[in-house]
């Protein structure tokens, strides 16, 4: 077992890489009553065309992520829910563009749960009856987010802006897709993307680092593994530029709701260049939308934003975008005055005391996160896929330069890369 000693935030992280790939992560907390586990694979919905090496290539059917996601819970003797709560324990689990997690937290029996996670996880049961059962199931959570303004907006934007990248199909996928999922489609999924070696387990909590890996390392030890090569994502190339300018959907609402943004040019980053990269731009748009903002502030005084505006930047290796926006009475005035606007700012540049109060607004954030098992758990699993650190964020936010933001500002406000989602009424 090895440890990592973070002085600027005195914490210690506990890790081992197992025999069989796996790696484990232990943070303890010293006095917090709640313990939060995530055992995660590097496996979301984007990963619908692999190769693991030695082995032949797959095409899936979209939503197999999620799909797989929802049978994992379903056990020959019932439901795996009923054995969290016997221990007290919430247990959960989501799909994302670029990963599956499993969860539960707990202030007891910890030992028990994490067998119970670790256990049901690494013990799929599929037949081709409850694989068809399942596929009503999802279908029904697929048309009701169909009908859900907020979820279309979001979507449409994505899809207006890629063409080819999956990142662009719902997470779930569609009724026509999921109908072509079969028990072997899920095998295929799972024997490649839950072995061990693409998996990662993490404990935070008021635990004993060296009492849970012992856990898991007899855990496993019980387990037969074969050694896996790598997994080999592929994806066709996406066109630098956006798909479509504007998509529009009718759907009864009170007020139509505007999303807009860009999407980047620039991908392929990793580790620490994605992660300060992602902190950057995520400092430059609040900088230039959030709600202290002059530019908020005017917007909403010309009664074109409510409180529902917000922003928001997602990255990975393979794609990045912005999202910005809310509810408006009239998109076009919208789109026209922040266009107006925000050309200014980016001749101009930030005024460095703003991009002070900014940046120790996004420091006490983090600080704050440190807190927070739950949140703790989750953004160190993605920063880990991504090749980078959570515990490093702190001095990465106090290298970040004001000619940093400006920089990016530029870059990243590029009209011609500009796309916009609405939902107006019929």
């Amino acid at each position: 077992m090895q440890s990592i000693h973070y002085d600027h935030l005195q914490e210690t992280l506990y890790f081992e890489e197992l025999e069989n790939g796996l790696h484990v992560y232990v943070l303890p907390k010293p006095g917090f009553q709640k313990t939060f586990a995530t055992f995660a694979t590097k496996f979301g919905s984007v990963d619908n065309h692999f190769r693991v090496a030695g082995q032949d290539e797959h095409k899936v059917p979209d939503g197999v992520a999620h799909f797989l996601e929802h049978k994992m819970f379903e056990e020959p003797e019932g439901d795996v829910f009923s054995t969290f709560s016997s221990h007290g324990a919430s247990a959960n689990a989501f799909t994302s563009f670029d990963q599956t997690v499993y969860l539960f937290s707990a202030t007891e029996h910890i030992h028990d749960n994490l067998e119970t996670l670790v256990n049901f996880v690494q013990n799929p049961y599929f037949t081709e009856q409850n694989v068809e059962k399942e596929k009503g199931i999802i279908g029904q959570e697929i048309n009701m987010y169909a009908d859900n303004p907020d979820w279309r907006v979001y979507f449409g934007l994505i899809e207006a802006m890629y063409k080819v990248h999956p990142v662009h199909i719902d997470i779930a996928g569609t009724v026509e897709s999921i109908s072509g999922i079969t028990k072997d489609t899920l095998y295929t999924c799972y024997d490649a993307f839950y072995h061990p070696s693409n998996m990662l387990l993490f404990v935070v909590g008021g635990v004993d680092a060296e009492e849970v890996i012992q856990l898991v390392r007899e855990n496993q030890a019980k387990k037969d593994y074969k050694p896996q090569g790598s997994i080999d994502r592929i994806f066709d190339e996406e066109p630098a530029t956006v798909a479509e300018k504007r998509r529009e959907v009718k759907l009864p609402v009170s007020l139509p709701k505007c999303l807009f943004g860009f999407k980047e040019r620039q991908v392929g980053l990793s580790g620490e260049e994605l992660t300060r990269h992602d902190l950057t731009t995520k400092l430059m748009m609040d900088l230039l939308f959030g709600s202290s903002t002059e530019l908020y502030q005017k917007l909403y005084d010309e009664d074109l934003i409510s409180d529902s505006f917000g922003s928001e930047y997602s990255s990975s290796t393979q794609y990045a975008f912005s999202a910005v926006g809310g509810d408006t009475r009239d998109p076009d005035l919208l789109l026209k005055r922040i266009r107006e606007e925000v050309d200014v700012i980016v001749q101009n540049g930030f005024k460095a005391e703003h991009f002070e109060r900014a940046r120790k607004k996004k420091v006490g954030g983090y600080l704050r996160m440190l807190n927070s098992p739950e949140n703790i758990a989750h953004e160190f699993t993605r920063h880990k896929f991504r090749g980078g650190d959570l515990f490093k964020v702190l001095p990465i936010y106090e290298s970040i330069t004001l000619d940093d933001v400006n920089r990016r500002l530029r870059e990243h406000i590029n009209w011609d890369q500009l796309a916009v989602s609405l939902v107006v009424s019929p």
